[in-house]
């Protein structure tokens, strides 16, 4: 904490030249260390949304910009499911996202599966949801290099018209 020292008053029986503290409060320090939290915070903070490691396919598809936060199903190469970070059996996956959406059926759900998983398991987990009448399900699959992001492609009802890489 810093002090400033002022000069005492003069004519009341104190010697010239003394200073006396004033209280004062420097905020500096303490902006410049909420500043650095703030960066750090925003740095980490993208590095911490899904945790479930997963080889994603490559395509072209083109992003799709959507300002709800999605809720994430992934499947991982060993074929087991996980809500965000946590597993969940495939018998367990509707009452499980009807509690964590509150059964609002417009949910946006990504689905995102390992590419040495087979098709016919990402496609269960894919009609298990759309079955629970959730219609907001897409794919999540990796643009290919040069690009950074992770493209979501519209899953269940134009699942035909995927392109397989």
């Amino acid at each position: 904490m810093a002090a400033t020292l002022v000069p005492a008053a003069r004519g009341r029986g104190r010697k010239a030249g003394r200073y006396r503290p004033l209280s004062e409060i420097n905020v500096t320090p303490f902006v410049d260390v909420m500043l650095v939290l703030l960066i750090v915070f925003m740095v980490t903070a993208p590095l911490l949304t899904v945790g479930v490691p997963v080889d994603l396919p490559k395509t072209q598809a083109q992003s799709i910009a959507d300002p709800d936060e999605p809720l994430v199903i992934s499947v991982n190469s060993e074929g087991t499911i996980y809500i965000q970070d946590s597993p969940v059996d495939i018998g367990q996956l509707v009452p499980r996202l009807r509690a964590i959406t509150e059964s609002k059926p417009d949910t946006r759900i990504f689905v995102r599966g390992d590419r040495a998983i087979a098709y016919g398991r990402i496609m269960q987990v894919m009609g298990t949801v759309n079955t629970a009448g959730f219609q907001r399900v897409a794919l999540i699959a990796e643009l290919p290099k040069g690009d950074e992001a992770v493209a979501p492609a519209e899953g269940a009802p134009a699942a035909d018209d995927a392109q397989g890489n």
